[in-house]
C-alpha cells in the first residue's frame, strides 16, 4: 500500500480558449480523510475531479492518485480509486444487477462478489431485478455509490452524492458515507450542501472563478472567523480587544478574542457591573461560504463565460 496521500494536485490549470476554468489549484487529501470539495456553480470543482482522474488533460499542473499520474499510467492509476462525476451512467435497459455484473467482469477480481454485498447496503436489493431506467434519481445515486464499492476502493470520489434526495435519501447517503469512512475509506465529496460537508467532513477547500480560496481543517475555517459577543442588559466598558460594539435591542453585541472576553468579564466583576448572559455567536459554514465565493455585482461565472 503506498505512503502517498490519495489525492496530491499541484498548479492545475485547465483553460478553453480565454477562459481560465480552474486556475493554480492545489489539493491534498489525506489517507482517512472525509474531504470537503466546496463551490457555486461554475467555480471548477468538476474539472477539477476530471483532471484528478485523468479524463481530461490539464493545461498545466499536475495530479497523483497515491504518487501515479493517470495520464501516464492509465487505468493502472485508478487502483484502489472509485467513485462518479457529474452522476453515475447506466444502461437503463439493464437490471441494476446486470449494471453491476457487467462493471464488475470489466474490473475482474473479487467484484462480482461484492455485488450482493453492495446492493444491500445500498438498500437496492429488493429492486436489482429491475431496469435502471425505472429507477428513481435517488435510486441511481445509491446504485451508483453501490458500482464504485464492488471495487473495494480505497479513495472514494463523490460529486454531488445527494443531489435529488429526498430528506430522509439524505440523511441515509450522510449515515453511509459515515460508515465508510469509519472503515477506512477516504472520500472526496463534492457538494454545495452546506449541511451535508458540516456534518462529515474533516477537512475542506473552496473555490472561486477556479481558484482555491481556502483548503485545511474545517475546524480551521470556523474558527478563522472571528466571534461575536452578546451579552443581555450590559453596558460594556472600554477594554482592549473589544471592538465594533453596537446596541441591538436590550442586547450589546461587540466582537472580541476569548483572551479579551475573559479580560472583560474579570473587569465588569470587579466595577460591580450586572450581565445576564455570555453567549459567543461563530459564524456558521455557511456565513462563510456565502461571504467568500458570492460574486460581486457584475461579475460573470465562469460557467457563464464558457456558455
Amino acid at each position: 500500500m503506498s505512503d502517498e496521500p490519495p489525492v496530491l494536485a499541484r498548479g492545475l490549470v485547465k483553460r478553453y480558449g480565454d477562459v481560465v476554468a480552474v486556475d493554480h489549484v492545489d489539493l491534498t487529501v489525506e489517507a482517512g480523510d472525509v474531504y470537503g470539495y466546496l463551490g457555486p456553480n461554475g467555480a471548477g470543482k468538476t474539472t477539477s475531479l476530471r483532471m484528478l482522474l485523468g479524463l481530461i488533460r490539464p493545461s498545466a499542473g499536475s495530479a497523483r492518485l497515491f504518487g501515479r499520474d493517470p495520464l501516464l499510467e492509465g487505468a493502472r492509476a485508478l487502483d484502489g480509486v472509485a467513485g462518479f462525476v457529474e452522476g453515475p451512467r447506466f444502461y437503463p435497459y439493464l437490471s441494476g444487477r446486470k449494471n453491476l455484473e457487467l462493471l464488475a467482469d470489466y474490473d475482474g477480481g473479487k467484484a462480482g462478489s461484492r455485488i450482493e454485498e453492495m446492493l444491500e447496503l445500498v438498500e437496492l436489493s429488493d429492486r436489482a431485478k429491475h431496469r435502471v431506467g425505472g429507477y428513481s434519481h435517488g435510486m441511481r445515486q445509491r446504485l451508483g455509490i453501490a458500482a464504485s464499492l464492488i471495487r473495494d476502493p480505497r479513495l472514494l470520489l463523490l460529486d454531488e452524492p445527494a443531489t435529488g434526495l429526498d430528506p430522509a435519501g439524505m440523511r441515509d447517503m450522510r449515515d453511509l458515507v459515515r460508515r465508510l469512512a469509519s472503515e477506512g475509506i477516504t472520500v472526496l465529496l463534492s457538494s454545495h450542501l452546506l449541511v451535508e460537508v458540516e456534518e462529515l467532513c474533516n477537512r475542506v477547500a473552496i473555490i472561486r472563478k477556479g481558484r482555491i480560496l481556502y483548503e485545511g481543517t474545517l475546524v480551521g475555517l470556523l474558527a478563522s472567523a472571528s466571534e461575536s459577543y452578546r451579552r443581555a442588559r450590559l453596558v460594556c466598558l472600554a477594554q482592549n480587544g473589544v471592538d465594533d460594539v453596537v446596541l441591538d435591542g436590550d442586547a450589546v453585541v461587540f466582537r472580541a478574542s476569548e483572551d479579551a472576553v475573559a479580560a472583560l468579564s474579570v473587569a465588569l466583576g470587579q466595577a460591580r457591573v450586572a450581565f445576564t448572559a455570555l453567549t459567543p455567536q461563530s459564524t456558521s459554514l455557511e456565513e462563510l461560504f456565502l461571504g467568500m465565493t458570492e460574486a460581486e455585482p457584475g461579475e460573470q461565472s465562469t460557467a457563464e463565460a464558457v456558455a
